[in-house]
């Protein structure tokens, strides 16, 4: 019961966050217009999810979408296993004061908001940017070069920047795990003659292999979600089409398209999928690992 106490406020907020909110939904069935509310707003029914499939128009926009959202969704899986190279590495590093120096400064854009960020990418590499001015007056270039103000690799740079943010952050987790892995293990290496590099090939990468398995699988669930924040600050009339993921297309159309109940049907439809996402996951997991997930 005491536990039951302790745990009711954690469950109330993800009632309130979490569960709540789902009571929106509703609004996919109607033609809302904020003026009138939703009693005052034409019912509709199944209207905006028709229309999704409905015009060729839209299902190839909705085609693109899709594409920008798994495409950098896949990167960023691919890269996932940066931070757990990352924390193995950081974990040889014998000298206290830089290991700690370095997981601080690797840490810190984590807690930088995707506004800042843009603010110094558009710095370095903007038309005007000291990476533009340094390979103008070397004489590498005669005209900047559109990093920014370019459709080309716009995917590639999104990872890039992800990785930059998160890499310190996402180490944490397998730091942790090292730490708690049997001493002996390495001990026992060490007397039979492994190196600092079959120490880590062979003890803390498979140990750590669970941990990852884990986040990876969680990843795969989390596919359609990849966020709007970064893709909202650098998207630009040049790049929008291979930037616009899902969250962020649900919020142009229904906050600059005024459709907010077509913005809805959109929405819900992408969190049923990653909800059927979530549960073949996690039934994958329990047959791969013997265990679920969730």
């Amino acid at each position: 019961m005491v536990m039951l106490l302790c745990i009711a406020p954690f469950l109330v907020l993800i009632f309130l966050f979490s569960y709540f909110p789902l009571f929106g939904w509703v609004y996919s069935l109607y033609d809302y217009k904020p003026a009138l509310g939703l009693s005052g707003s034409e019912f509709v029914g199944l209207q905006w999810f028709q229309m999704l499939v409905s015009s060729p128009t839209q299902l190839a926009q909705i085609g693109q979408v899709l594409l920008n959202t798994l495409a950098i969704s896949f990167l960023g899986i691919a890269a996932s296993v940066l931070p757990l190279g990352f924390a193995v590495m950081l974990n040889e590093v014998k000298a206290p004061w830089f290991k700690n120096a370095v997981q601080t400064l690797t840490t810190l854009p984590n807690f930088i908001s995707w506004v800042l960020v843009y603010v110094i990418a558009f710095s370095l590499f903007s038309s005007s940017g000291l990476v533009n001015d340094v390979l103008v007056d070397s004489g590498l270039v005669t005209a900047p070069l559109k990093f920014l103000d370019s459709d080309q690799h716009v995917w590639l740079s999104m990872a890039a920047w992800s990785v930059w943010k998160t890499l310190g952050w996402g180490a944490i987790i397998y730091l942790a795990a090292i730490s708690g892995i049997d001493q002996s293990l390495y001990e026992s290496a060490r007397i039979d003659g492994a190196g600092r590099f079959q120490l880590m090939r062979y003890i803390t990468v498979p140990q750590l292999m669970p941990t990852y398995i884990v986040l990876l699988l969680l990843s795969i669930a989390n596919l359609l979600n990849n966020g709007m924040e970064q893709y909202y600050v650098f998207q630009n009339a040049f790049n929008k089409e291979h930037l616009q993921v899902l969250d962020l297309y649900v919020y142009n159309i229904g906050m600059t398209g005024n459709s907010l109940s077509l913005a809805t049907a959109v929405g819900m439809l992408k969190s049923l999928v990653s909800v059927a996402l979530l549960f073949a996951v996690n039934g994958i997991a329990k047959r791969v690992r013997g265990e679920s997930i969730v």
